[in-house]
């Protein structure tokens, strides 16, 4: 799995769910966002991350869509600059 995330990413290649170190290097190569697995646990734990399933006592995935959503709403809309209104408040 991580040697498919680390050449050019083909989503249709990975499963539809994945662990969490692997989910960080997906939003990194896919998305450009840099959270850690240890980010990710905490967001798990907080709140405000991607939403994920629990597989027994310590298993964690992700799908792979929720990735996308999630990293879709933290980047927000293209803007053409920085005077138009935020999309977050």
């Amino acid at each position: 799995m991580t040697d498919t995330l680390k050449a050019e990413i083909d989503t249709s290649r990975l499963p539809p769910r994945i662990k969490r170190a692997e989910a960080s290097a997906y939003l990194k190569q896919r998305h450009g966002l840099e959270r850690t697995p240890g980010t990710l646990a905490k967001l798990a734990c907080l709140g405000g991350g991607p939403a994920f399933r629990k597989v027994g006592a310590w298993c964690v995935l992700y799908d792979i869509e929720e990735l996308d959503r999630w990293a879709t709403e933290i980047i927000g809309t293209p803007r053409r600059s920085t005077s138009e209104a935020t999309a977050q408040t």
